[in-house]
């Protein structure tokens, strides 16, 4: 043993072992099975979220088809009576724009399955969400569904901008697990692949992604509906918000503990 060996106390040894360790399990690829629950739970926060932003706003902040279609109106002034919905759609649109942008190099720079970059990830996505609950929660920008303004207040913008850009997160997220079947955030093309599934009548287990395709369907709607209800009842924006935010900490907090590829690795005799 060497000199510089024999000054280290055992405690330095022992925190410098345990710091290594946690480095080595954050850097580790996690394993991709059973992680389609998770993009599951990313397809309802979906639905959660844009049924209560189109209550609140009249625009979406995954659903970008929508988005385009009231942009082109808003061009054409066949929306009179939300003179400005297009401009809140636009923000929409180039929000998510840019969110593809950042999430998908930012997986590229990290690599895509590491348990850091998904952690990081959904981790950053969860705080854009508190944040824009939080805005809404304390009055900075109008929560209210009762009275929903028809002109554009321009700070109303921010909790789009924030729950766009972390929309194409979930997208980005689904893409680095290799499930392009669960894109969380679009259900037009997951409609048409089920569909056009030439095994669709195959038996339960002989089919996986067409199972995911219909669940993830099933999840945007429940969400959908269960936004809905949370409006309805309480006439603020800020509940399901709240609870989308929740959904994704505790996703974050699974992919942290998901196992890595090297714990699946049998050991060798």
């Amino acid at each position: 043993m060497s000199d510089l060996e024999e000054n280290i106390s055992p405690e330095a040894l022992s925190t410098s072992s345990k710091a290594a360790k946690i480095g080595a399990h954050f850097l580790a690829p996690i394993i991709t099975s059973y992680t389609d629950i998770l993009m599951l739970f990313c397809c309802y926060i979906s639905g959660l979220v844009d049924s209560t932003i189109y209550n609140a706003y009249g625009t979406f902040v995954s659903m970008q088809t929508g988005n385009t279609i009231f942009v082109g109106l808003g061009g054409s002034q066949t929306r009179s009576n939300k003179p400005y919905g297009w401009a809140k759609s636009l923000t929409s649109i180039f929000c998510f724009f840019l969110g593809c942008l950042f999430w998908s190099r930012f997986c590229r720079f990290l690599g895509p399955l590491q348990r850091r970059t998904l952690v990081l990830s959904y981790l950053l996505q969860s705080l854009m969400m508190i944040l824009a609950a939080a805005l809404s929660q304390t009055g900075v920008v109008n929560g209210s569904l009762a009275s929903v303004p028809n002109d554009i207040d321009w700070i109303q913008e921010i909790p789009v901008a924030l729950l766009s850009f972390q929309a194409a997160g979930q997208l980005a997220g689904s893409r680095s697990l290799n499930l392009n079947e669960i894109p969380t955030v679009v259900v037009t093309s997951l409609i048409y692949d089920f569909a056009s599934d030439p095994a669709i009548l195959e038996s339960w287990g002989r089919n996986v992604k067409r199972n995911r395709r219909g669940f993830a369907f099933l999840a945007v709607l429940a969400g959908a509906i269960c936004g809905g209800w949370i409006n309805h009842g309480t006439q603020r924006m800020e509940g399901a918000l709240w609870l989308a935010s929740s959904i994704k900490l505790l996703i974050t907090i699974s992919l942290a503990a998901w196992p890595s590829q090297e714990e699946q690795v049998p050991k060798m005799p």
